[in-house]
């Protein structure tokens, strides 16, 4: 429909739209030539979002745009035409499934995204009311797939996508493989022959999860989203698939129903909003009864989206945002409808979790290791209440398969609201200015040749004396995991090594608190924290110093693994490479690190210095429940974890259980968080390992 150039172009027109949104002086011509050219930018991303689902800018942005259009054609009546967005729903569909048409069209709903924008519309909803204080339903606006589901003489006989609003594409047998919807419901116990009801196909969290988990296992690339993952598994031409996608099915909306002679019963046997999804709760249908709250006057609404919002990660499903909706259903009648939406509804959208932005330059950073990670220097976009500016782009590899080149605009988003990601890379509105991202050859910090080994995919600074690396593998030392030094956090050791106070780990336990005393901010006790950080830190097990000092592949459970295979640290400089492989959970490239890293002369000096100030070298023996709920069974985690890997890894212990550094035919499970890679991978193919969440592994202890 669309050539590449003429995306493109549409792409930067929408860019330049954008900017424009809050300009409220200009000529009629003017404003004329933005309505020409914001008709032409919407219907190119409604064109991307309902026919290909391959939006290319957000949600928000979109929503930015049509609002424009709404306030020149305000103020500008004369210049609205049919053809205009704002006249009807949307466009064209694929020709997959038969075409139907919707008993009431399926509109879109208003968009808020903050306080006055809900009062202003409420004090609407009033005026075409004549009511003084309105009773309003809230309910979440989840973010699926809308469908719509038709029942006559109390049996399911249809089900549609909703397609343009009007116009929806038939998938009654798919739909009938979401348990959630009912093949037969007593509708006629309330007088009902037929009924419309609206509704959207979701995918839970935990579902999503698990299905990920299963692709992964299969060597099947993830699913992005759980909203892709519905919106595409509803439309599966084989029901099979949609039934292996575990979609399930929110009821939130009774759009017509009529009696045996005809006659309406919106308003009068099914006078208001929230009693009709309490009928549909108890005709067996999810609905978001448990989440729907009734109340009167904006005020309430308007506290409870912002309680809302504060808790919207906790709930099973995604959701975008609330749905605030005229409970009573003859005030709904009484407000009526525009073309694009219903006036007495409106969604209360929540802070973005996607933007699109430039990317202006690339940095290399240079870690404790050596990795050296390009981080995305971005044009500051605001999202979900932050403003992101820098992104880790991992390595060489992520760029190169998302073929993200400098100058481009690409799709960011924070994933679990914490953590900057870039998602992809516009490619249809490169200008031909974009260039490709090109690693350096040598270290950005010491100047060293940086080196690739062979099957890993990062490049790596060897140089032990690399500034960069010291300030790292410091930072790392004192860390919460590792020493756990008091008063000692990354600011201050970059102060104190700008000052010359530390260039190696051993100046930790030979700083100078007379010369720390005359810095500015430093007062006694301050001083005294510190000092008493450092000597409690001297007597911290000997896995924690194992783990603090940074040895490749030595995480925090092979290094409680390694601690209590022998009697004092310095015993490993003896061990050979064979040796070390034969140790429990200690792999090939562990095993190599280690041997590699005991044969250093400068590591050996190092552990040298920490012996003779004081620093514990010797395992003290082993403390293990030897009984408990665990006692038995063999116990490994992998991805990200809402609980912190340390505590989970301690459960295990204290109830008896031993943790391993590997899969192997010795584990037993497998304990799964989000983004987990190989060692799933491995579990799956061993098919001897129980592969469990980590709530399944709470209920356990």
């Amino acid at each position: 429909m669309y050539s590449p150039k003429a995306q493109k172009d549409l792409i930067d027109l929408s860019s330049r739209l954008l900017k424009n949104k809050h300009r409220d002086t200009s000529s009629r011509s003017e404003d004329f030539e933005e309505i020409k050219n914001l008709h032409e930018a919407i219907r190119y991303h409604e064109w991307r979002y309902y026919i290909l689902s391959e939006p290319v800018i957000t949600d928000f942005e979109y929503d930015q745009l049509y609002n424009r259009l709404k306030s020149l054609e305000k103020k500008h009546p004369d210049a609205i035409t049919p053809d205009s967005p704002t006249q009807r729903v949307a466009y064209d569909l694929t020709k997959e499934f038969p075409e139907v048409k919707h008993l009431v069209p399926m509109l879109s709903l208003d968009n808020s995204y903050d306080e006055k924008t809900l009062i202003d519309w409420d004090r609407r909803v009033r005026d075409l009311t004549g009511e003084n204080e309105i009773t309003y339903s809230v309910e979440p606006k989840f973010d699926g797939a809308g469908i719509s589901v038709v029942y006559e003489n109390d049996v399911l006989v249809r089900g549609t996508t909703r397609g343009n609003g009007s116009v929806g594409e038939e998938i009654t047998n798919n739909i009938k493989t979401l348990r959630s919807i009912p093949l037969k419901a007593n509708f006629s116990r309330y007088g009902i022959h037929k009924i419309e009801i609206r509704g959207e196909a979701m995918i839970n969290k935990e579902s999503f999860k698990k299905l990920n988990q299963r692709r992964v296992a299969q060597n099947l690339p993830p699913l992005a989203t759980a909203r892709n993952s519905a919106s595409g598994g509803i439309r599966q031409q084989d029901p099979k698939d949609v039934a292996e996608r575990n979609l399930e099915a929110f009821l939130y909306n009774v759009s017509y129903a009529e009696d045996r002679d005809l006659k309406d019963l919106l308003g009068t046997t099914l006078p208001a909003h929230s009693e009709n999804i309490a009928m549909l709760f108890r005709l067996g249908f999810k609905t978001p009864h448990g989440e729907l709250k009734v109340m009167k006057g904006i005020e309430a609404v308007v506290k409870a989206c912002k309680e809302f919002e504060e808790r919207r990660d906790a709930l099973a499903y995604e959701i975008d945002g609330l749905v605030i909706k005229v409970d009573q259903i003859r005030l709904q009648k009484k407000c009526g409808y525009t073309s694009h939406h219903p006036r007495w509804a409106i969604a209360f959208k929540f802070a973005a979790k996607q933007a699109t932005t430039v990317l202006q330059k690339v940095e290399f950073q240079v870690g404790r290791t050596g990795a050296i990670t390009p981080v995305a220097k971005l044009e500051p976009v605001a999202l979900a209440g932050v403003t992101i500016s820098s992104i880790s782009m991992f390595n060489e590899d992520f760029i190169n398969e998302k073929d993200i080149r400098l100058n481009d605009r690409v799709v960011i988003e924070r994933a679990g609201e914490v953590i900057p990601y870039i998602v992809m890379a516009v490619v249809e509105a490169r200008s031909g200015k974009e260039e490709k991202i090109r690693f350096p050859k040598k270290c950005p910090s010491c100047g060293e040749q940086l080196f690739k080994p062979e099957g890993e995919a990062n490049w790596r600074c060897v140089n032990v004396n690399c500034p960069a690396q010291v300030v790292e593998r410091l930072i790392h030392f004192v860390s919460k995991d590792a020493m756990d030094i008091r008063g000692l956090g990354a600011a201050t050791i970059f102060e104190f090594v700008q000052h010359g106070f530390l260039k190696s780990i051993p100046d930790i336990y030979r700083l100078n608190y007379d010369l720390i005393r005359h810095l500015e901010g430093w007062k006694e006790r301050s001083v005294s924290n510190l000092k008493n950080g450092i000597d409690v830190s001297r007597k911290q097990p000997l896995h924690r110093l194992l783990y603090g000092l940074g040895i490749r592949f030595i995480g925090e459970t092979t290094a409680k693994k390694l601690s209590e295979q022998i009697h004092d640290l310095l015993d490993l400089r003896g061990w050979t490479l064979e040796q070390l492989m034969t140790m429990e959970d200690i792999g090939p490239k562990a095993a190599t690190s280690i041997y590699e890293f005991f044969q250093a002369e400068a590591n050996l000096a190092m552990i040298t210095e920490l012996r003779e100030m004081g620093v514990n070298m010797v395992f003290e023996g082993r403390k293990k429940s030897q009984a408990g709920k665990l006692a038995g069974h063999t116990f490994l985690f992998t991805g990200t974890l809402k609980m912190k890997r340390g505590d989970a890894e301690a459960l295990v212990e204290q109830n008896g259980g031993t943790l391993l550094g590997s899969v192997s035919a010795k584990l037993d499970y497998l304990i799964v968080g989000d983004d987990a890679g190989s060692k799933l991978q491995k579990a799956a193919k061993l098919g001897t390992v129980k592969i469990i969440d980590e709530d399944e592994f709470l209920k356990m202890v």
